[in-house]
C-alpha cells in the first residue's frame, strides 16, 4: 500500500509490521498459531514476504526450548499463555510419561496443510529437533488427516509422510509403523519415487519383520498368492541401503525369515518356477548354516508342481547346498523320487566327502598313528583277542546309466554305510580322547578300528 515515512509520516503500516514480526518470540503458542493459519490460507505472499518462514521458525524454536524443559501446554484459552514450564500436580497425574509431554503440540499443528507439514519437518531437522518425536508426529499425521481426506488428499498426505521419514535415521521408525503404512499404500496410487523409498526404508529393516508383514496380496489381475516381487525388493534394498551394518546376525535373521516364506509360497500352484528360484538365491550362500528348510520347501514346490521337466528340476536342485544339509535331510533325498537322480548322488557324495575330511582330521590329530614305524610298534604292543572293526565306504565306479529305481536301491545302501561310517567315527573319537587323556600309546584294537576309505 506504500505507506512509507514519506506517506504518513512516522506512524506507518510498513515499520509497524515489521516490528511486529521481529517481536514473533514473544509470542503466545496461540498465537503463534493463530499466525500460522491466517499463512496458511495466504501462503504465496507468506512465503514470499518470509513471514511465514519467520513463523515457522518460531514454533520450532518454541518446541525446542519446551521439550528439554518437559512442559505442559495448555491451550484451553485464547488468554492464556500456553506455555507452562512448572507443572501443577493435577497436570502432572494426567501427563504421567515422557511421551505425553513429548506430544502435547501434535494435535495443534495436525490441522496444518501438507506443504506446511513438509516446510515444518525440514525447519525441525535442520534445527536437529528429536527426530523419534518427529517420526511420531508424522505417524499421528497421517492418521488424524485420513479420517475426511478424499482419496487424492490422502495421497498428498501419504506421500509428505514417506518423504519426510525418509528424511530421519533410520532408527527412529519401527519396522511395524512402516509396514502399517505399506498397507495403506496399497490400495492408493501413490508416487514411484514415494513407493521406492518406503520400500527401501522397509528392507533397512528387513531383520525386524515378521512372516505375517511379509504375507502381502498380490497385486489386482495376477494369479499368484502372494507379492514375491515386493519382497524380492525388500531383500535387495536389505543387501545394497545395509551397507556397513549387515553383521552375521541379522543375516542370519533374514535367512531365517526367508526359509519360513518360502515355505509358504511353495505350494501355490500358480508361482512360476523363474520367482521361486529367485527367492531361493537371493541370499548370499554364508547367510545360512543350514540347508534343509529350503530343501523341504523345494520338496513342496516339485510335489505341487510335478508337470516341471528334468531340465527345470535339476536348474532348482543347483541352488541346494549339499554341503549344509544334515545327514536326515540327505538321506531323505536320495529316496526322494521327486527329485533327480543327480540330486541324490550329489547328497551322498557331499556326505561321504564331509566324512572323509573328518576321518582325516581325526587321524592327522594323532601323531602316533601318522608314522608307520609307530604304528608297527603299537600293534606289536596289542592285546590279544579284541575284537575289531572295518567298513568300507565304497568301492568302485558308480554307474548311474540304470533305472531309477535300481540307482535310489543303490544309493540307498551307500546312506547306510556312511550312516554306519558316521557312528564309528564318533566312537574311534571317543578312544582318542581317552589316549589322548591316560597319554598312552593306543591299542592294537584302536589301530586296526581305522576305516578304510576306497576311491
Amino acid at each position: 500500500m506504500e505507506m512509507s515515512k514519506s506517506v504518513s509520516g512516522n506512524c506507518n503500516l510498513l515499520e509497524k509490521t515489521k516490528k511486529c514480526i521481529e517481536e514473533l518470540g514473544y509470542w503466545t503458542w496461540p498465537d503463534l498459531l493463530v499466525a500460522l493459519k491466517h499463512c496458511q490460507e495466504m501462503q504465496q505472499v507468506a512465503t514470499s514476504s518470509g513471514i511465514l518462514e519467520k513463523c515457522l521458525d518460531s514454533i520450532v524454536g518454541r518446541l525446542a526450548i519446551t521439550s528439554e524443559a518437559s512442559p505442559c501446554a495448555s491451550t484451553s484459552s485464547p488468554d492464556s499463555s500456553g506455555l507452562r514450564l512448572s507443572c501443577d500436580t493435577r497436570s502432572t497425574e494426567s501427563l504421567k510419561n515422557s511421551f505425553s509431554r513429548a506430544n502435547w503440540w501434535f494435535e495443534d499443528l495436525s490441522v496444518l496443510s501438507p506443504n506446511l507439514v513438509e516446510m515444518l519437518v525440514k525447519s525441525m531437522v535442520s534445527r536437529k529437533y528429536n527426530q523419534v518425536i518427529i517420526s511420531r508426529f508424522l505417524l499421528y499425521y497421517q492418521k488424524s488427516k485420513f479420517f475426511t481426506a478424499s482419496s487424492d488428499e490422502k495421497r498428498q498426505v501419504l506421500e509428505i509422510v514417506i518423504d519426510g521419514l525418509y528424511t530421519l535415521d533410520p532408527s527412529c521408525i519401527s519396522c511395524k509403523s512402516l509396514f502399517g503404512i505399506l498397507r495403506v499404500v496399497l490400495n492408493l496410487n501413490i508416487s514411484k519415487s514415494s513407493r521406492n523409498k518406503l520400500e527401501c526404508m522397509i528392507g533397512s529393516q528387513m531383520d525386524q519383520a515378521t512372516l505375517d508383514n511379509l504375507l502381502i496380496p498380490s497385486p489386482y489381475g495376477t494369479s499368484y498368492l502372494y507379492d514375491v516381487n515386493l519382497v524380492l525388493r525388500f531383500l535387495k534394498a536389505f543387501l545394497c541401503e545395509g551397507g556397513w551394518r549387515l553383521s552375521p546376525t541379522r543375516m542370519r535373521k533374514v535367512a531365517s525369515l526367508m526359509d519360513l516364506y518360502i515355505a509358504e509360497v511353495a505350494p501355490d500352484p500358480f508361482l512360476r518356477l523363474s520367482k521361486f528360484l529367485a527367492l531361493v538365491v537371493a541370499l548370499p550362500d554364508s547367510a545360512r548354516d543350514c540347508w534343509d528348510e529350503l530343501y523341504h520347501a523345494i520338496d513342496v514346490y516339485l510335489e505341487v508342481h510335478a508337470g516341471l521337466s528334468e531340465e527345470e528340476k535339476v536348474k532348482v536342485c543347483c541352488a541346494l547346498n549339499y554341503e549344509k544339509l544334515s545327514s536326515d535331510a540327505c538321506v531323505h533325498l536320495s529316496q526322494n523320487a521327486k527329485f533327480p537322480s543327480k540330486s541324490s548322488v550329489q547328497a551322498v557324495v557331499s556326505q561321504q566327502l564331509k566324512l572323509k575330511n573328518l576321518l582325516q582330521g581325526t587321524k592327522n590329530s594323532k601323531p602316533d598313528m601318522d608314522s608307520p614305524c609307530k604304528l608297527n610298534e603299537t600293534r606289536g604292543k596289542a592285546k590279544k583277542g579284541e575284537g575289531s572293526e572295518q567298513i568300507v565306504l565304497y568301492s568302485g565306479r558308480l554307474d548311474i546309466s540304470g533305472d531309477n529305481e535300481n540307482l535310489r536301491a543303490h544309493l540307498q545302501g551307500m546312506q547306510w554305510r556312511v550312516i554306519e561310517l558316521e557312528k564309528l567315527c564318533k566312537k574311534m573319537q571317543a578312544q582318542m580322547a581317552k589316549l589322548m587323556k591316560s597319554k598312552t600309546p593306543p591299542t592294537h584294537s584302536t589301530a586296526r578300528s581305522l576305516p578304510r576309505l576306497c576311491s
